[in-house]
């Protein structure tokens, strides 16, 4: 804002010199005493406290202060903490555990228990939450995974997706009736933000148990595919995969996470960032939680008799963009696609549910006042659930009881005008 003057003293700003493409920050003590490099041209003055750029440092000029909001929001939002449900699902074996444990350097498994051969006849879909408190640099977020043990490892797997299914509906129901209630200042958000799915390196393409997945929980949550145990493929054939892969999502109709499109004011560096993120769908991933030695530096990866697979190097996999995704550039993207598309969906269908519900008692209060009776007609439930039964008998018996009250209530005004 060329012009504006804040009411801070000049002591408190900080003036921005640039040379080159690099920024170079110098106390206000520095430009006054005009102790600068040669060939360093003043880009902005700051103020340390507001953070409002000007162009002057007179005191004179008006100044309001809204152009200060977007710290205030920055303020409250650091001090509140952030939140990120992400589920893992995929078959035994693709590395999940790993590269959640690689992706936010942290050990969420360490208790983990490791089935024998009969447990694993028997094992069913399990859903296992695992939340942990991470801090890093002032910001705390609160990262909680969501891991399907038992998926696609079953000799029939036919719906064996479901029980996903109902844990997603299960938090909407949950954040829906929080919503709907008295005290709405300590919802707890446990929606899931985003679905990270493996896919098997060892086959020619999604296999049937992939597309009837996805395409059952492409209206819930955001899936974001992932190319497991990069390792095992050369470059060549991850790229035939890939297109492969993206090919069969269009062909079947499978609605994956997309990136938002960059905003025309974005820089260049930017713009190819996000188009290389579009190219790399589904990101072929290698996870690690060893740190080997690599040409005198010590990095995670793994060590094979060949030479070394580095996870952060993006020469070997896509690792880093998958992290730079989740985490640097999109978390509050797929926050946001949550809350204004998947659960208002499931918001609607709730509405409209109730809406449909009370135009049926409704109906049939109309109809019992019509034909004299003193019972509700009984209306066979469109649906099984056993909380809507309930709900249902409840209001029966509530409106038969005020059915009752009410010819009570008539008969007495009966025998009064009789009496009279």
């Amino acid at each position: 804002s060329a012009g504006i003057s804040c009411k801070h003293s000049s002591a408190a700003r900080r003036t921005v010199y640039n040379i080159a493409t690099a920024p170079v920050v110098l106390t206000f003590a520095a430009v006054t005493t005009g102790t600068l490099p040669p060939g360093y041209s003043p880009q902005g003055i700051y103020c340390r406290v507001c953070f409002l750029k000007t162009d002057s440092m007179d005191q004179d000029k008006e100044y309001v202060g809204f152009a200060t909001l977007p710290n205030q929001v920055h303020r409250k939002s650091v001090k509140k903490g952030f939140d990120f449900t992400l589920m893992v699902a995929g078959e035994s074996g693709l590395g999940k555990s790993t590269l959640v444990n690689s992706l936010f350097l942290t050990d969420l498994y360490k208790d983990r228990k490791f089935l024998n051969a009969e447990e694993r006849i028997t094992q069913t879909v399990d859903i296992i939450k695992h939340t942990v408190d991470i801090e890093e640099k002032g910001v705390k977020l609160k990262l909680t995974i969501v891991d399907t043990p038992g998926f696609g490892d079953a000799v029939n797997n036919a719906e064996c997706w479901k029980p996903i299914a109902d844990y997603i509906d299960q938090q909407f129901e949950q954040y829906f009736r929080d919503e709907s209630g008295l005290n709405r200042k300590n919802i707890q958000d446990n929606r899931v933000h985003c679905c990270l799915y493996f896919i098997s390196p060892f086959g020619h393409g999604l296999r049937p148990l992939d597309v009837e997945f996805m395409k059952a929980l492409h209206e819930k949550v955001n899936i974001v595919p992932v190319l497991a145990k990069a390792d095992t493929l050369t470059p060549s054939e991850i790229s035939r995969k890939k297109q492969k892969i993206r090919e069969e999502i269009e062909h079947f109709g499978i609605k994956i996470y997309q990136f938002p499109d960059c905003d025309s004011d974005e820089d260049e560096e930017f713009k190819q960032q996000d188009q290389e993120l579009k190219q790399s769908i589904p990101f072929a991933v290698i996870g690690s939680n060893t740190v080997v030695e690599a040409k005198g530096k010590r990095v995670r990866g793994r060590l094979y008799p060949w030479g070394i697979v580095e996870v952060e190097n993006q020469s070997h996999c896509d690792f880093v963009k998958l992290r730079n995704m989740l985490v640097r550039t999109h978390m509050q993207d797929l926050k946001d696609v949550t809350r204004d598309t998947h659960y208002e969906n499931y918001r609607a269908q709730c509405i409209q549910s109730m809406t449909r519900m009370v135009v049926k008692e409704r109906n049939r209060n109309k109809l019992t006042r019509e034909s004299g009776t003193d019972f509700p007609i009984p209306i066979v439930p469109a649906v099984t659930d056993i909380e809507t039964e309930k709900l249902i008998r409840e209001k029966d018996e509530e409106l038969r009881r005020m059915q009752e009250m009410l010819q009570k209530i008539q008969q007495q005004i009966t025998t009064k005008q009789d009496v009279f």
